[in-house]
């Protein structure tokens, strides 16, 4: 497999790019519009094709470059299929899998920053059927969750967002190794590490928050919320495809 992060330090902002190299076959994940050219860029350098585009979630931190991509290189467009979006996209659905050669992505319906979050579990066949890694969005970050006050009914989600953690997440094996979307800088949660990656048996040892009961868990996640990422809502409507 071939795996590439693209980091933004100032924002705290982490996209992926991996795939099959035999086959050429790649996919990025939660791309930014400022590191369009660069995806293309490293595909290219590593004779890929970038064929699937994901977004975990409708971002509101940052303007996605999601469509652009698709634009550039006709790649397909999946999100989960609850997306309020206003553009064509592949609904995905929980369980579903996708094949990139011998990558493999499994679709984890993970609700809770957001109703549409996903995240991905990514196998690669020349290794074995197991999970390799996670991309988990903003769902379970590096000592930190979501945030679950963006979309509103912030108790609410809260609650789905430890069901998602506990449920989905910390039931894939110690070793999966986990990839989110964000690290410290980014405004889409609170006390995030600096550290952009981890694994499903370090955070169950040291993330504080994944000790708590649902109900600590929920008063925690609620009353500890940074401030909202600047220009939200007008980076909402533009990744939603409803504004400029």
């Amino acid at each position: 497999m071939i795996f590439r992060p693209f980091y933004r330090f100032e924002t705290g902002c982490a996209s992926y790019l991996f795939g099959c190299g035999g086959q050429g076959l790649a996919c990025v994940v939660d791309p930014l519009e400022a590191d369009v050219d660069a995806y293309v860029a490293f595909a290219e350098a590593k004779g890929m094709r970038i064929r699937h585009v994901f977004e975990t979630h409708v971002h509101a931190d940052h303007r996605s470059g999601g469509r652009a991509l698709v634009a550039r290189t006709g790649a397909r467009y999946g999100l989960h299929r609850s997306a309020d979006v206003a553009f064509p996209f592949d609904p995905l659905d929980d369980g579903q899998t996708i094949e990139l050669g011998n990558t493999v992505v499994r679709v984890l319906h993970t609700p809770g920053h957001t109703p549409e979050s996903i995240s991905l579990v990514v196998s690669d066949l020349r290794r074995g059927p197991e999970p390799w890694f996670v991309n988990t969005g903003d769902t379970l970050f590096v000592g930190a969750v979501g945030r679950p006050d963006l979309p509103g009914h912030e108790r609410e989600n809260a609650a789905s967002l430890h069901h998602s953690v506990h449920v989905r997440l910390l039931e894939l094996p110690d070793d999966v190794e986990i990839y989110p979307a964000h690290f410290a800088g980014s405004a889409c949660g609170a006390g995030l590490s600096g550290k952009p990656s981890s694994t499903v048996a370090f955070e169950k040892r040291w993330n504080v928050l994944l000790a708590l009961s649902e109900a600590a868990f929920v008063d925690e996640v609620v009353g500890n919320t940074p401030p909202k990422p600047a220009e939200m809502n007008a980076i909402v409507r533009f990744n939603q495809g409803r504004g400029p």
